[in-house]
């Protein structure tokens, strides 16, 4: 099996200004590299600042990376042209942490969800309203909501619209950019059993980005942990939580507070 994604030493360099205005560079990605195979999920785990975030956005296709390369379904993605770029971004859709601030709130819900199928413009309006109806139904929300503006929704409702707008276009890859972490912790398993079930029954690849090692280890096959642009520790999830080989990794568990399993909001896999 080909992997859906593979990513190659990317570097990702911001430039800024120093003291006394001298040029200074931001190495904010360095030589990242990891591969994802399809119908599961690489958690990338970090501290703030660690480029999780910044990763998700050139994967994404809205920023792009200083060097190295990205494969995506076998194809070399890195230096693609805004054209070629548009055509790619339907297959590869960023899910954030707060959906308010990506969800229009002057729309009401079939508006958000009808957004990017009309953008597409490949569909016809009856189909289009059919595709919304389906993936609606798909993340367990109510076609009773469809009037109502993102604003009205509670914050597990608005994950649920933001998936479904996603899903939408029939994507390959979903990025989760801290998508559970606005949620209490009875919403978290909620959302992340949903997401499990939609990789089950449409054999979904997700790149999972989060701090919160505890639920990447439940939510995701592998884990990578990162620490100023780099990967410092990556392996199957169990094994990073288990016997972790990095000092990154052990402040991370340290981090995690001692609760029982049944306490914890551990999604079924």
């Amino acid at each position: 099996m080909h992997p859906l994604i593979k990513v190659e030493n990317l570097c990702k360099r911001y430039a800024r200004r120093g003291f006394m205005g001298a040029a200074k560079g931001l190495l904010a990605l360095d030589r990242v590299s990891f591969t994802i195979f399809p119908a599961t999920t690489l958690a990338i785990v970090g501290e703030s600042g660690s480029g999780k975030s910044t990763l998700a956005l050139i994967l994404a296709g809205l920023e792009h990376p200083t060097s190295g390369s990205i494969w995506f379904a076998e194809k070399e993605i890195t230096n693609l042209s805004e054209n070629e770029l548009r055509k790619l971004r339907p297959q590869i859709q960023l899910i954030f942490q707060d959906p308010a601030n990506s969800l229009n709130s002057r729309w009401n819900a079939l508006e958000i969800l009808l957004e990017p199928l009309v953008l597409q413009n490949k569909l016809t309006r009856a189909e289009m309203r059919r595709r919304a109806y389906f993936h609606l139904e798909r993340v367990g929300l109510s076609p009773e909501i469809l009037k109502r503006s993102a604003n009205e929704l509670s914050g597990g409702q608005r994950q649920r619209l933001a998936i479904a707008r996603a899903l939408a276009l029939e994507p390959k890859l979903l990025i989760l950019d801290e998508a559970l972490s606005a949620l209490d912790c009875s919403v978290q398993a909620q959302i992340a059993n949903l997401l499990l079930d939609l990789q089950s029954s449409l054999g979904m690849t997700y790149l999972f980005i989060t701090h919160d090692l505890a639920m990447a280890a439940h939510f995701a096959d592998e884990i990578a942990v990162m620490n100023r642009g780099r990967i410092v520790e990556h392996g199957p999830a169990q094994k990073v939580l288990q016997q972790p080989g990095n000092e990154t990794t052990r402040q991370l568990l340290a981090a995690i507070p001692r609760m029982s399993n049944a306490t914890l909001p551990v999604p079924e896999r």
